[in-house]
């Protein structure tokens, strides 16, 4: 067949021409595609569309060395598209471009052939067909090739290689660190760096730094710290020491040859700005071994740490604080950094950078942990406010650190002052209502330090935080929930703060917590404990005891035993429900109503002459003041001495009087006990004077039984209408809440309260213990003497208010477990 020249000007047909069982026509078609597919991306698609790829792929083995070199050009240069990386992964072709790498074969086969590699060994997959088809060895064997286009992309593929760990072990096996050394004395700059990238990732691993030492690498990189000539590289050789740095076996050789003062001395002169913020980054990854941390603060690398803080780079400086918290660690270093670092630091809490913002309060955490002059240092430098101000901050991180530090500075009584009256409590609101657990937990622990003071707790009552740190015992994190209930605890030992946390529901959620083994912990029990003693209403309506050290005021109310799971109502929503039959609410309040309101009320009350001489008596009792009992006096006796015309401007008076004390009663008061206020005052006159504790007891179990209807047998007990006088009481009040002084005929409950009620007030240590069937009864502990006069340990006694009063029983007793059941 005579020879027949073809031009064809369109790729299609040249595609068709890879079918050709003609070996220059194959090689002439590699060619014009290799021209083609270098003109543009585009083309390559085109390409692609075509089918040439799985031609192609089957020229790479191709048995004419012309065809295999001009196929492998092609596929070479069309890898750097992503969809034909992708058809190359489905062919399976990285075993094809391997085999394209012996020795024997063409420069410029070697030459594609990995550059394809290095296109391809991006993705995973790949890398893993690389290393498990033999690709490694011919890869670095190539490092050495003569040809620097060869040698930069077997560079490459192995930097993108060792990015996976079982490569970075498999070069090293394979003595990658000396043709990687020898690269970096190439004379092309690309080359240089490359080899200082892949140094940089393999010596992570500690046996890769080892042989970096035996091969006088850490000379090498120190010559290039040395070497002006080189500074496009010193950022890459920090990199590589920094890692370095983190051996503590490396560091001793180079701190032996005088490599660290060099590196020091290198970078106190540097202004380059990725140089210190890579060196900084080498500090901080080298200083968390503690040997190496004792290493560089004998160099003094704190004051090359502190110099990056007055820089105008924020990346220098954000690597600056990172470095400063990992020296923390070190005692020495702490102390030095302190004082001198925490005014720089506090200065850049001002930045608008909200990374910096939040290493810099990194660093004050680790400054001021367990270091009290530290924390004097920070509030010194005006660090408070800006502290304070921090706990808005955009980044979670900063705003837990800030607390932290703030936390730390709490420990120190004046600091916590200050801080207190910055408002810290109304800052830490939002902090509460994150959704971080870490922000949370370190919020809740801030409330604990902050909220042992009266004026904090009322403050964050005040601002509403008392709902989100209750929301926060729900967490499902052990620490958030811990120090929540550490902060509850602490809120929770005042009777006003207990009152409104019980009120969000926070006695129940604790109750819940101590049901489970696993979530209940020290702090949940101690704050459930806490909360019922500063409200001891609650706790005895859901206990059914009080202990000699539960101490009953005024205030306090008996509504019986509340069930599992019921609300328990304030004495004001209790004041608001309608007349009942159910069981009356018994009110103790022996607080005589406020002066003022006293002398305003008795000032009309003095018109009714049937009532003028009680409220006389009254008033002296109440009064404090020679001043107020003299007003009084003056006004009553000029009032009754007017004459009979004058009267009615005294009348005119009264309406006015009495719209004041309805509007002073709008919010509802509770009516003081007056009753109740003679018997605290009989008691202490006749009961006080007793010397022995035993008689004391017996004579205030008379005493109220007295007051209660007096003793009562115990065959006639089902005729002790006490039910009948409660009903008419009820009637009369108009109210569920009885003042106990109201009641002259009191059962088990009634007399069991106000035997505990007086006791209280006249220094008697007994508890109150709830039975069933409205039986209630008083536990003492008395002390005994032998026949010899010697001192024995407490015993405790029921003590008798019903039967025969004053007769007590001693705890366990038959006769004891008969009073309560009866």
């Amino acid at each position: 067949f005579d020879p027949l020249m073809i031009e064809s000007k369109t790729p299609a047909t040249v595609v068709l021409m890879l079918s050709s069982p003609e070996n220059e026509v194959l090689a002439k078609a590699c060619d014009a595609l290799y021209k083609f597919a270098s003109k543009g991306d585009e083309n390559k698609v085109t390409l692609l569309g075509l089918g040439a790829l799985e031609h192609l792929y089957k020229l790479l083995s191709h048995e004419d060395p012309l065809v295999r070199r001009n196929a492998v050009m092609v596929v070479g240069i069309m890898a750097s598209n992503n969809d034909v990386r992708k058809l190359l992964r489905e062919l399976d072709v990285t075993n094809s471009l391997i085999s394209q790498l012996a020795p024997e074969e063409d420069v410029v086969i070697h030459e594609f052939a990995t550059l394809c590699l290095a296109y391809m060994a991006v993705e995973y997959t790949t890398k893993v067909k690389i290393f498990e088809q033999g690709g490694l060895e011919p890869l670095i064997r190539l490092l050495g090739s003569p040809d620097p286009d060869v040698t930069k992309n077997s560079l490459e593929c192995i930097y993108l290689l060792v990015q996976d760990f079982q490569n970075r072990a498999a070069v090293r096996e394979l003595n990658v660190i000396p043709p990687l050394l020898g690269l970096l004395e190439s004379e092309y700059p690309v080359i240089q760096s490359l080899a200082l990238q892949t140094l940089e990732v393999i010596s992570k691993d500690r046996e890769t730094r080892i042989l970096l030492e035996e091969y006088k690498g850490l000379d090498c990189l120190l010559n290039i710290l040395e070497n002006n000539e080189l500074n496009d590289l010193h950022v890459e050789t920090l990199a590589v020491l920094g890692n370095c740095l983190e051996d503590v076996h490396t560091l001793q050789q180079i701190q032996l040859t005088g490599g660290i003062q060099k590196l020091l001395s290198f970078l106190k002169v540097s202004t380059v700005p990725d140089i210190q913020k890579n060196a900084a980054k080498a500090i901080t990854n080298a200083a968390y071994d503690s040997e190496i941390r004792k290493i560089l603060h004998w160099e003094e690398v704190e004051t090359f740490l502190l110099r990056l803080l007055e820089t105008n780079n924020d990346d220098v400086k954000v690597a600056a604080s990172q470095a400063i918290s990992a020296m923390c660690e070190n005692i020495d270093s702490k102390c030095v950094l302190g004082l001198q670092g925490i005014p720089q630091l506090v200065k850049l809490l001002s930045s608008d950078n909200e990374e910096l913002k939040e290493v810099v309060v990194t660093a004050l955490t680790n400054l001021t942990t367990a270091n009290l002059r530290n924390a004097s240092v920070v509030a010194k430098a005006e660090g408070i406010a800006p502290l304070i101000k921090t706990l808005n901050a955009q980044r979670d991180g900063a705003i837990s650190n800030a607390i932290a530090v703030l936390t730390n500075l709490a420990l120190q009584e004046p600091i916590r002052a200050s801080i207190q009256s910055q408002g810290i409590m109304s800052a830490l609101v939002g902090p509460l209502r994150s959704t971080n657990s870490q922000v949370q937990s370190k919020a809740a622990f801030a409330v604990a330090a902050f909220a042992c003071d009266a004026g904090a707790r009322a403050e964050l009552r005040n601002v509403g935080g008392l709902g989100p740190l209750v929301e926060l015992l729900h967490s499902n994190y052990e620490e958030v929930r811990r120090n929540a209930c550490w902060a509850v605890m602490v809120c929770g030992s005042d009777e006003v703060t207990a009152f409104e946390l019980c009120r969000l529901g926070a006695l129940d959620i604790l109750e819940e917590i101590n049901l489970s083994s696993k979530r209940k912990n020290k702090f949940s029990e101690a704050a459930l404990e806490t909360l019922l003693d500063n409200n001891l209403s609650q706790k005895y309506s859901r206990m059914g005891y009080l202990s000699p050290s539960n101490i009953i005021t005024n205030g306090f109310y008996d509504c019986g035993q509340v069930k599992h799971g019921g609300k328990f109502l304030s004495l004001e929503e209790l004041s608001k429900q309608e007349l009942t039959d159910r069981r009356a609410i018994i009110f103790i309040n022996a607080k005589p109503q406020e002066r003022k309101c006293l002398v305003d009320s008795l000032t009309y009350i003095f018109i009714d002459s049937n009532i003028f001489n009680q409220a006389v008596s009254y008033l002296i009792y109440t009064l404090t003041g020679l001043k107020d009992l003299y007003h009084f006096f003056f006004y009553v006796r000029k009032g009754r001495g007017k004459k009979e015309e004058e009267k009615p401007k005294v009348i005119q008076v009264a309406p006015t009087i009495l719209e004041e004390i309805k509007l002073e009663n709008s919010h509802w008061v509770p009516p003081p006990d007056y009753v109740l206020m003679d018997y605290i005052n009989d008691a202490s006159k006749t009961i006080l004077p007793i010397t022995s504790t035993r008689e004391q007891v017996v004579a205030l179990a008379q005493f109220v039984a007295e007051r209660m209807g007096g003793p009562v047998e115990k065959e006639e007990l089902h005729n002790f209408c006490w039910e009948l006088d409660m009903s008419e009481i009820e009637f009369d009040l108009k109210s569920n809440i009885v003042p106990i002084g109201k009641i002259k005929r009191g059962t088990f409950y009634h007399r069991a309260l106000l035997f505990k009620v007086i006791a209280d007030r006249i220094g008697i240590g007994c508890s109150l213990v709830r039975g069933k069937y409205n039986r209630c009864w008083n536990e003492v502990k008395l002390v005994e003497y032998t026949p010899k006069g010697l001192l024995l340990p407490p015993q405790e006694y029921v003590v008798d208010v019903m039967f025969e009063p004053g007769l007590l029983f001693k705890q366990g007793s038959a006769k004891a477990d008969q009073y309560k059941r009866i």
